[in-house]
């Protein structure tokens, strides 16, 4: 939107471009190859961040730089590898937020028309949060709605983006005005998008599932002794999927995935749960990841590689994944009606 002059101002007086709201949309991030430097880049800026990896600096930088970014780019570069969109040249979380913000667009413009921005970014790697609110200011979004697309709230994942929004606007010389979306883990229309995707997915079934995984990422079990509500969240979303399919106990369960380091982290752990369901006599499985909103590489390598060979090693004959919400109208229902929310007063 071209800039104009304020009325009644000097001559010599800065362009000023119309005034709109901004919506940023922000979800992990991604590497901008599976390369070994690209990986270790993207590592690096990932495993340094502090409510990621909370350790002192001066035990766990020399641990991070010496050893792990020596090997690890290798073997999560072979993983990304084997789930990138080679047709776009990006991974498949790039290629599903830049979908969820073209769907979010349409549904907010046509309530709002030019009044509003929408735009995405990445916590890790391209594009930054930074590069993208320095964009929204310079385009006229004097207020912003920044979104964190997790649904559950975490210190690792929706607080860490929002230290990098904050610090974003700390660098604006005019700073927009700032308001963030809550974790939407219990909203009715966010379990609705949730569940008929799990209808689909078992009417499609040759034979029903004998047990619905919803496996969540992981976190240490000290950080719910510390405060962070994450593992109630996850335990409240799957209570109520479980209410709005009509199950009982036996069907569904809650277990978590991609534990990282020493310590113990929330139970029971993805990985053995499974082999131990076909240990028991369920050898027809179904696996959804509630907490994420794109399909990315925690779910299509993890889940759909590596959980999935630990339940057929253990005697499992039939593994079904579900994938993420990603860009499902009911989803960009879900998430453009919490933006609705937040832009009142703004816009409305």
């Amino acid at each position: 939107m071209q800039a104009a002059r304020p009325p009644h101002a000097n001559a010599d007086h800065p362009a000023v471009p119309k005034e709109r709201v901004g919506v940023l949309l922000a979800n992990l991030g991604t590497p901008d190859n599976y390369d070994y430097w690209s990986m270790r880049r993207y590592l690096s800026e990932f495993l340094s961040d502090r409510r990621v990896i909370d350790y002192s600096p001066w035990l766990w930088q020399p641990l991070l730089q010496l050893i792990i970014l020596s090997k690890r780019p290798f073997t999560s570069g072979a993983a990304y590898k084997s789930i990138w969109n080679e047709d776009a040249g990006e991974s498949p979380l790039m290629t599903i937020t830049k979908a969820q913000t073209a769907k979010m667009e349409t549904a907010l413009k046509a309530r709002y028309g030019d009044d509003v921005m929408v735009d995405y970014c990445m916590r890790y790697g391209n594009p930054s949060t930074q590069s993208k609110v320095a964009a929204m200011t310079k385009a006229g979004c004097t207020k912003i709605l920044f979104f964190p697309l997790y649904p559950h709230y975490a210190g690792a994942t929706s607080a860490t983006a929002c230290d990098a929004f904050f610090a974003a606007l700390g660098k604006e010389k005019w700073q927009p005005i700032a308001r963030v979306v809550e974790p939407y883990f219990d909203r009715p229309d966010y379990i609705e998008a949730l569940a008929q995707s799990i209808e689909r997915a078992y009417a499609a079934a040759d034979k029903r599932p004998d047990i619905l995984i919803c496996s969540y990422h992981g976190v240490p079990i000290r950080y719910l002794m510390e405060g962070d509500p994450y593992h109630c969240q996850c335990q409240k979303t799957t209570r109520l999927l479980k209410e709005r399919l009509g199950w009982d106990d036996t069907q569904i369960m809650t277990t978590f995935q991609s534990k990282f380091g020493p310590e113990e982290w929330l139970q029971p752990y993805t990985v053995e749960e499974v082999a131990r369901q076909a240990e028991a006599g369920n050898k027809n499985i179904a696996v959804c990841a509630p907490a994420f909103s794109a399909d990315c590489i925690e779910t299509l390598e993890e889940i759909n590689e590596e959980i999935k060979e630990s339940f057929e090693e253990a005697g499992g004959e039939r593994f079904t994944y579900i994938p993420c919400l990603n860009d499902d109208d009911a989803h960009i229902e879900a998430l453009s009606n919490a933006v609705k929310e937040n832009l009142k007063g703004w816009l409305d």
